[in-house]
């Protein structure tokens, strides 16, 4: 009887593929990993190169495309999203913001559920340390999912520690603050 339980429970086990951003207005980094079970692979990972964009309103506008593109290429399931520090100043906070907003919109367009993490819970969850390094949690998914090479910008790897601490957390049946729609963010 345990060997049917133990091959009925292996049926059970869903595939998720979960697509991680940090946004950024100079660089939004993205991740995207699949998962089964307890186990994670890396799909892929990379940047949204927008230094090139004098203007604001364009980055954004090609971080909502660009984020649209990911989401019909991989089909992922879930959506985690690094949430904007507080830093000193302001408007860098507020520009944040925005990235981050029109990468949530994008998965909400297409009926992504929405996971926010402040950057201390994705280190924590990740290195076990809430105050790693970017280059302590690049190497942290390099060793874990066997990255051959790492991207030349960190913010791929931090795009990527999204993922893999929703994971984490979806996993331990925690997470910070979720959204499914538009109204969510109005109630």
């Amino acid at each position: 009887m345990s060997c049917y339980l133990k091959s009925h429970n292996l049926k059970q086990i869903k595939e998720r593929i979960i697509l991680g951003i940090d946004p950024g207005t100079s660089a939004t980094g993205y991740g995207i990993i699949k998962s089964k079970g307890n186990k994670i692979e890396l799909v892929t990972l990379g940047i949204m190169e927008l230094s090139k964009y004098k203007d604001h309103y364009t980055k954004l506008q090609k971080i909502f495309e660009r984020t649209l593109h990911l989401i019909d290429n991989y089909s992922p399931s879930e959506f985690a999203v690094e949430a904007p520090f507080f830093g000193k100043n302001v408007q860098s906070m507020l520009k944040l913001g925005r990235a981050q907003g029109v990468a949530m919109a994008a998965a909400l367009y297409r009926n992504l559920p929405v996971t926010e993490y402040s950057p201390r819970k994705i280190k924590l969850a990740v290195t076990g340390r809430g105050v790693a390094s970017k280059e302590q949690v690049a190497a942290f998914l390099k060793n874990t999912l066997n990255i051959a090479k790492l991207p030349d910008k960190l913010d791929a790897t931090d795009g990527l520690a999204a993922a893999v601490c929703h994971f984490y957390q979806k996993r331990n049946g925690i997470s910070e603050t979720n959204y499914n729609s538009w109204t969510d963010f109005y109630l």
